[in-house]
């Protein structure tokens, strides 16, 4: 099999496909495309009638959706990145929440030893139950995290089908259910129309004064002047937030003011490991296509992701 490699050459990438079994060809002679490029403007016009695979290095493919490359190309295989770093992004998650729980944004804010007041404000992840909402990799990731600490898991995913070590698993036509039944929520779900402000006022409204709410998924997914409402009038315990909308998150948002938010910019999948996680993605993948068999994370572009 004959792979390309776009947009510029790349060592760890190239000696991914080679690992997998295959060589490195230019595009026009090519039967797959690993594209390590991240704006879907830069992506070739047209494709040659030999590719047969294009596999991309995000994990989030809304904006390849919008850009309409997708569409524009149904005869091809696409597969993303999703799983390729679901541990890290999974540990991410786990520090927003227990950090949020444990009142750790205030205790670093604090100037003065303030041991009585911290006394009603410092809860536990033990015996505490959370609903991942979206619970693919990242979700499976977590899973252990949470199960280490003494918390259950109620997994709400597309397909309702089990999910390993989730106390229960519920399929997505009827997430509205978890929120008055779980003292946190993780937000690990694809961005999609039938996502967007997943988690509004009213799901809020459905949580309780200590419940955080957790989201690693993309911005659209919570609706966000709901959210700084709950925030404001302590309705929720708090939100631990590595996405946003607006995203970036402008400066003078109220969201950097709240002392029961907890802002990381978009870093839950850091360079530093990413580019080696992808490239460990593409050579079960290149395995994967030379052997004839099925693809991970392939693209459903009846869905979206």
């Amino acid at each position: 099999m004959l792979i390309a490699l776009g947009p510029k050459p790349d060592d760890l990438l190239s000696d991914a496909v080679v690992r997998g079994g295959a060589e490195l060809a230019d595009l026009a002679d090519a039967q797959a495309l690993v594209w390590d490029g991240e704006d879907a403007t830069s992506f070739p016009a047209e494709l040659p009638e030999s590719i047969r695979w294009v596999q991309l290095n995000s994990a989030g493919v809304e904006h390849w959706f919008d850009a309409g490359v997708i569409q524009r190309h149904p005869e091809v295989v696409w597969t993303s990145a999703a799983g390729a770093f679901s541990a890290t992004v999974a540990e991410h998650a786990f520090m927003l929440l227990l950090a949020g729980v444990r009142a750790l944004p205030e205790h670093l804010a604090a100037t003065t030893w303030r041991q009585r007041e911290f006394f009603g404000k410092v809860g536990t992840l033990r015996g505490a139950r959370v609903a991942i909402v979206g619970a693919g990799g990242i979700g499976r990731a977590m899973i252990p995290m949470l199960a280490a600490v003494g918390a259950t898991v109620i997994a709400v995913n597309r397909s309702g089908r089990p999910v390993p070590g989730a106390a229960e698993t519920i399929p997505a036509d009827r997430v509205d259910e978890v929120f008055g039944r779980v003292d946190h929520v993780v937000v690990a779900a694809p961005a999609t129309n039938e996502t967007r402000h997943l988690v509004g006022a009213r799901q809020l409204a459905e949580l309780g004064p200590r419940s955080w709410v957790i989201n690693v998924a993309r911005g659209s997914l919570v609706d966000t002047d709901a959210l700084v409402t709950a925030l404001r009038d302590n309705m929720i315990g708090g939100a631990g937030l590595d996405v946003t909308d607006p995203e970036p998150l402008p400066d003078g948002h109220p969201l950097w003011t709240l002392p029961n938010a907890i802002i990381t910019p978009h870093d839950s999948n850091p360079p530093s490991v990413r580019h080696s996680a992808f490239a460990e993605h593409v050579a079960e993948n290149v395995q994967r296509f030379v052997a004839g068999e099925e693809l991970v994370a392939r693209i459903d572009a009846s869905v979206g992701y």
